[in-house]
This record gives C-alpha cells, sequence and structure tokens, in this order.
C-alpha cells in the first residue's frame, strides 16, 4: 500500500491551493485525485470574468485563474491522478482510487483534505410538475456544453431559479443568440450576487419573476411551453397568476451543495444547513486527521475565498502531519438571530491564532449589526449597510479580541 502525507481529493481551486500550500510548508509527499481529464474543476467551463480579485489582485477569467495554480502544480512538481475516482475512505485514513491505468490503488495518508466541490440540484430534488420531456437541463450543464464542446442547447430559453450559474448563463445564452424570456425565482429576492443581476439580466433587459415558481412544463416530444405562477410568502400557488412562455429549454439554477457523498459511510457528523461536515477552527472535521474546505465544505459565491479557505486548511493539516497541532477543549459556535449558519462549527478554548467566521444571513436586511458575542461579552459588532443570503461574510476576530473562551461563540443579527 501506498504511504504519502497527505492525500486531497479533488483537482479544482481548494485542491490545488491547499497542495500548493502545504508544499511550500515543507510537506513533499502530497497526491491530488481528480476525477475529471484535467486538473481546474469547474473553472475551466466558467469563461466569463470576475474571478482572482481577491488572490491576484486582478480579473482573470476561469481558465485563467486555474490555469495560475496548474502551473505551481507543475513548477512543484506535486503528484496528481486525472480521470481517478476516490471510490473508499475510511477512519484509518485509508482511500481508494481506480482509474484506466492503474486499476485500483489503496494508499495509506496520515491526512485527508476533502476538497471535492459541489453540485447542481436537479429537477427530481424540488418535485417540478409538468411532463418529463427532453430540453430540461441544470445552467451548470448547459454551461459546459456551450463553453466547453460549442453546443447551444436551446434557441428559446425559460430559466428557473436565480443562482449565479443561472444568471450568467442568461447572459451567456443571449451572447449566443438565445432568446432568453425570463428567469423565475420561488424567492421574494435574488440567491446570486448583485453585480450579476445587474450585468447578466438588467444590462440585457432579462425580466426576473420575484416570488415566482414553475408549475407547469407542456409538450409532446420535447418541451414546448413552461408556466409560471406568484406564490405567497408559504410557497402557496397563488390563483389566476400564472404566465405561460413558448420555450425550446428550460435552465435550472436551484443551488448547489457539497459533494460529501465519500462520507456517507463515515460516522462524520453534518451540519443541516450548510450541508457540509461539520469542522473546528482547523477545518477538522469530527474524525481526526480529515479535513474539509471550499464548496466541499460549504457553497462559496466567490472562488477568491475557497483558495484562501483551502490554504488555510491546508496549513492546519500540515501542523498535524508535523505533530505540532494539539487539540484541546472546544466551544461550539452558534447561529442566533437572522443567521443560517456559522463556520467553523467549534472553537479552541483558547485559540492560538485569529478566527475566520464565515456567517449569511437568513434574509435580506438593511442597516443592521452584526454581533459576536459569548455569553453577555460581545466581542465584536460590525456595522453593515444590508446583508444578502446570497453574498458571504467572513468576519475576522483578533485574538487579542477573543482571549479565553468559556462559553460559546454566538453569531447574530440586531435590527436598528
Amino acid at each position: 500500500m501506498k504511504q504519502v502525507d497527505m492525500i486531497i481529493i479533488g483537482g479544482g481551486s481548494a485542491g490545488m491551493s491547499a497542495a500548493i500550500a502545504a508544499k511550500e510548508a515543507g510537506i513533499d509527499n502530497i497526491l491530488i485525485l481528480e476525477r475529471k481529464e484535467e486538473l481546474g474543476g469547474i473553472l475551466q467551463q466558467c469563461i466569463h470574468n470576475g474571478f482572482g480579485l481577491q488572490t491576484f489582485h486582478e480579473e482573470l477569467s476561469g481558465p485563467m485563474y486555474a490555469q495560475r495554480f496548474i502551473d505551481q502544480i507543475h513548477a512543484y512538481r506535486i503528484p496528481y491522478r486525472l480521470c481517478s475516482d476516490v471510490v473508499w475512505i475510511d477512519e484509518r485514513l485509508r482511500v481508494q482510487y481506480v482509474n484506466a491505468e492503474e486499476g485500483y490503488v489503496w494508499v495509506q495518508a496520515k491526512t485527508i483534505l476533502l476538497a471535492c466541490g459541489c453540485y447542481e440540484r436537479n429537477r427530481g430534488a424540488i418535485s417540478i410538475p409538468g411532463k418529463r420531456l427532453p430540453g430540461v437541463y441544470t445552467a451548470g450543464s448547459a454551461q459546459r456544453f456551450l463553453n466547453l464542446e460549442n453546443i447551444l442547447v436551446g434557441k428559446n430559453i425559460f430559466i428557473l431559479g436565480s443562482g449565479d450559474i443561472g444568471l450568467i448563463m442568461a447572459r451567456r445564452m443571449t451572447l449566443e443568440g438565445a432568446n432568453v424570456l425570463g428567469v423565475a425565482e420561488i424567492m421574494p429576492y435574488s440567491n446570486g450576487l448583485n453585480r450579476n443581476i445587474v450585468q447578466c439580466l438588467k444590462d440585457f433587459a432579462i425580466p426576473l419573476y420575484l416570488s415566482h415558481t414553475i408549475v407547469d412544463i407542456q409538450g409532446d416530444f420535447h418541451v414546448e411551453r413552461v408556466v409560471i405562477a406568484q406564490v405567497d410568502e408559504h410557497r402557496n400557488i397563488l390563483p389566476k397568476t400564472q404566465k405561460s412562455f413558448a420555450v425550446d429549454t428550460l435552465l435550472l439554477s436551484i443551488g448547489l451543495l457539497p459533494e460529501m457523498s465519500l462520507a456517507d459511510h463515515l460516522d462524520m457528523e453534518m451540519d443541516s444547513k450548510s450541508k457540509g461536515a461539520k469542522v473546528n477552527a482547523h477545518y477538522e472535521t469530527s474524525i481526526p486527521h480529515i479535513y474539509a474546505c471550499g464548496n466541499a465544505l460549504h457553497v462559496h459565491d466567490i472562488v477568491d475565498f475557497v483558495s484562501m479557505e483551502a490554504h488555510e486548511a491546508a496549513l492546519c493539516a500540515v501542523q498535524d502531519i508535523k505533530g505540532q497541532y494539539h487539540r484541546q477543549k472546544q466551544f461550539s459556535t452558534q447561529a442566533g438571530s437572522g443567521i443560517s449558519y456559522v463556520l467553523p462549527h467549534s472553537v479552541d478554548a483558547q485559540p492560538s491564532q485569529n478566527i475566520t467566521l464565515c456567517v449569511r444571513s437568513i434574509r435580506p436586511y438593511k442597516q443592521v449589526m452584526i454581533n459576536i458575542r459569548t455569553g453577555d461579552r460581545i466581542i465584536k459588532t460590525i456595522t453593515k449597510r444590508y446583508l444578502l443570503p446570497s453574498e458571504m461574510e467572513r468576519i475576522i476576530l483578533k485574538l487579542s479580541d477573543i482571549g479565553i473562551l468559556e462559553e460559546s461563540l454566538i453569531v447574530e443579527v440586531k435590527e436598528s
């Protein structure tokens, strides 16, 4: 059985950033396992710009952003395997993967870093009514067909869900000559970044129907028409609000979920809100020596934050490998009023470094404060002009502010 210090599952922005950080920290025996035919993950099909502003301080396309990391992987000669599916991991840190050249291979690791990315929810996940007809795609699938295989999946398009991929595809399909008739969103607010609402919908006069959802898909042998209707605050269909659109394609942008299926058989604690693993401030899961980061931990809205988080997680795993990670008593972090989830899920009673909290609000807010407190002691207060569920907040708690914890950390929204 092969022996390595660190196995990184996933060769996207998180996996490559983690590998580079570990290499620069002195770990040489690293192995990246990637199931696709090239490194880069989803970035390879994201040909639009907007990447790299945080990491490289310049605006790059997805493939350009990925190539920066790929070049470093090659320069450092970090081993990786492509077209390799991981079929098993266990608590003893054994990993089995398979590919066409090596067959089934077992590897023993000192640490495992899960950087598997995320996947799209499909039609079955939300039980869209109507006929099951050809012409229904996830937005990511349509993006891959168009940007990598030069296939336009339809000419008259309707999009359900206002996630960022759906918004970007509304613009992309329009630029390629398709007619995007509209975007329906079941929530009373968009689930995409505000810049994408402006640049992808408003700039192209594509209507956004908030508090609307699909109530029927019609056609004989292919999608010919979709019917949407308005919903109330309880998501009940309002009568006599139907609108019908003659289309040949329906794109679904109805959310992303962390890819954590490899941990299904493990006794790993999961977060019901983020849908990823529960981790401590060192990005370690409830199973010792197994770490998680990037979109496999929780879905990010900016890829630069994925890379930054993976870098931090890898350095924590390096401390583990070198025997410098000393586990201590933990206190949980809790989502208070107005907050959907908080990461990490626990912190050291006596932290040795600054802590970065990632939080999302449960709904849009204007002119509010975010309080971070332990018991009655407020550690930090942040004033925000607005909070959106689509935009993750990163809050850095300085070591001098935290001190020694004796209770849980609570993050909450306070309205003025």
